[in-house]
């Protein structure tokens, strides 16, 4: 299977060599895997947590419990990754071949009657707040085999998974992927093909910033059903726990989302600046932290006003949820100030200072003055 040999030939090459030297060391091989405690109560899956491991303890076969919170090698993300792989390969390949057994023991012997792969499902768990999950996504988590979940996937969602499903992170945040997207798309297709019901947890919407368009395309194109599950996307669900209506008549005809990175060698995802200057519209910026400096001055510089109302959210919904509000010109320092870390969501424009959390004096006097007598009307 396509999981197999790419796995197969893994274990063969540096990973498990660092897997070894590890342990040749005689060090613990959970320390091998550079894990700390959560200290930050975040709501999210953090690389390195020991609440991630021990949600998915069932691929590395061993115990965490006994795993130090300061047991940190010095290897490099790198390392680490390969580590990680090179600790999952056995039980994922157990895993395979009990699904492969069970479908053989069902009548899927691969004959003329043999059933076809199981399903995979797409399925967005919003920006945080598990109330905000769909039904459709509640039962549809409830009845995996294999769950692949993502760093932004809220701790509160992943309660809701059955205890006879198995867990598997396979998360991205700057400088440290656990998986590549291809790896990614293998392991879907394998547990696919062994006929399991494969759901993919994604923050938000699965095909908003969410590369689920990518594992769509790849597993249709291998013949395997795919179905999407859709999740209220981060722009929709901080905009409304902040009272901010996006698109507003007579102060924001239209909305746009952006995103602050680009493929890697890619085109600056900043060029857009020149359209995404309009004072008419709602900007939302994804992953924005890094980039909003800069799009800051290009936004001004293509004539948005400087005082155009703004506000940035740090893990929008949850209860560690912290929102700075600024205008325009001051909102990239006024961040820096806060300490703001991903994931933050940036929404610029006039509708912001609709809010009723807009801590200027008057909101009125944020709005030009044709948009007063909507402002009024609003109110």
């Amino acid at each position: 299977m396509a999981l197999v040999s790419r796995v197969s030939g893994f274990s063969s090459c540096s990973a498990s060599s660092h897997f070894r030297k590890a342990k040749a060391f005689g060090f613990n091989p959970i320390c091998s895997l550079n894990c700390t405690s959560s200290s930050s109560s975040s709501p999210f899956t953090e690389k390195h947590s020991i609440e991630r491991y021990q949600r998915d303890s069932w691929v590395y076969n061993t115990k965490l419990e006994d795993a130090s919170s300061s047991c940190n090698l010095p290897f490099d993300s790198n390392s680490v990754r390969e580590n990680d792989i090179a600790l999952q390969l056995p039980e994922l390949k157990k895993l395979l071949e009990v699904l492969r057994e069970k479908r053989e023991s069902g009548g899927c012997d691969g004959g003329e009657g043999s059933c076809g792969p199981g399903n995979v499902y797409l399925v967005g768990t919003g920006p945080g707040d598990p109330e905000l999950l769909t039904l459709k996504a509640v039962k549809v988590i409830r009845s995996a085999d294999l769950l692949l979940y993502d760093r932004l996937v809220s701790n509160d969602a992943l309660e809701l998974v059955s205890p006879d499903a198995r867990l598997l992170y396979v998360g991205k945040t700057a400088g440290y992927h656990s998986r590549t997207q291809e790896e990614i798309h293998e392991l879907l297709l394998s547990f696919a093909e062994a006929g399991a019901t494969v759901v993919r947890l994604k923050g938000g919407d699965p095909l908003v910033f969410g590369r689920g368009g990518e594992e769509m395309e790849f597993l249709q194109n291998q013949g395997i059903q795919v179905k999407v599950i859709p999740g209220i996307t981060a722009a929709s669900g901080i905009a409304a726990e902040l009272g901010i209506p996006l698109t507003h008549r007579g102060i924001a005809n239209s909305v746009r989302f952006l995103t602050g990175h680009s493929r890697k060698g890619g085109t600056d995802p900043l060029y857009v600046a020149e359209n995404a200057a309009d004072p008419d519209s709602t900007l939302v910026v994804y992953m924005g932290l890094s980039t909003l400096p800069s799009l800051a001055l290009k936004l001004m510089h293509h004539g948005l006003p400087s005082n155009t109302p703004a506000v940035a959210v740090e893990r929008g919904t949850t209860l560690q949820q912290r929102v700075v509000f600024a205008e325009l010109k001051d909102l990239a320092d006024e961040i820096s100030s806060a300490e703001l870390v991903s994931p933050t969501l940036i929404i610029i424009g006039k509708v912001v200072a609709l809010s009723p959390f807009w801590p200027h004096s008057s909101r009125e006097a944020s709005l030009p003055v044709e948009a007063k007598s909507a402002f009024e009307a609003h109110n």
